[in-house]
């Protein structure tokens, strides 16, 4: 009974993930909840994301919405960042990073308020300086701490006017080499339980699935409505998590 709860986790969480990005916030919470040790529920959850956002970019790539030309470079950096992130996050305090996490998103959010931050139709992603950097920052982001990075990812590739379909692609090869190095060090320590990790990995891939089928039918507006409205919940729960620490 245990293993059908994390299968339906990990399938919610994927759905609202990569549809929107912030799908730790279903899954980490509920499994700690329900008393999972802290270090095991962000092993299994990077693990089942790794697994997850190479099943659902796949995906797209294979239809032919993504080209290896685009995937290459977000790859690349995604790893460089999220490595980075990994070493400077041992100088940091939990409290300065939720805050720079706070800071971040509502950024984020306050730019979407204004304009510019809309899907748009552009067949194809060109990475440059300024959102190569932007991505990099990301990445870096991600390996610090994590929470709302493909969300903060969405945004940066929405105010390049790419389509929806192929901003969700990219970012989940975002996310795919930034959980890659996390996973690999979670295994490598023995902090996996392996029944519950392919548990909640099974409901990913399923819910990351149907998150690329629900992708190719919703509007633009319905996007950015979930979009922002997931970005107010992941900064209430980082905010929860500031005051908490202090």
């Amino acid at each position: 009974m245990e293993y059908l709860l994390f299968l339906f986790i990990g399938f919610v969480g994927n759905i609202i993930g990569t549809l929107v990005g912030g799908g730790g916030l279903i899954t980490l919470p509920t499994m700690m909840l329900i008393g999972v040790p802290v270090h095991s529920a962000i092993g299994a959850n990077k693990v089942s994301n790794m697994v997850s956002a190479f099943s659902s970019f796949y995906s797209i790539f294979r239809r032919k919405e993504l080209s290896l030309q685009e995937l290459r470079p977000v790859l690349l950096i995604s790893v460089i960042g999220g490595t980075l992130g990994g070493l400077i996050a041992s100088f940091m305090s939990s409290q300065t990073l939720t805050f720079i996490a706070i800071l971040l998103l509502g950024f984020a959010l306050v730019m979407s308020f204004i304009g510019g931050g809309d899907f748009g139709d552009k067949s194809t992603f060109t990475m440059n300086r300024k959102n190569g950097s932007i991505l990099l920052g990301i990445g870096i982001y991600d390996g610090m701490f994590g929470p709302g990075s493909s969300t903060l990812a969405l945004y940066t590739y929405a105010y390049e006017k790419i389509s929806y379909i192929k901003a969700v692609g990219l970012s989940r090869v975002g996310v795919f080499a930034m959980c890659s190095g996390a996973a690999v060090t979670y295994i490598a320590t023995g902090k996996i339980e392996w029944p519950m990790t392919l548990a909640l990995m099974a409901g990913s891939i399923l819910g990351a699935q149907v998150g690329i089928i629900l992708a190719r039918k919703v509007k633009a507006s319905q996007v950015k409505v979930l979009l922002r409205a997931i970005t107010i919940l992941l900064m209430l729960q980082l905010v929860y998590d500031f005051i908490s620490q202090l």
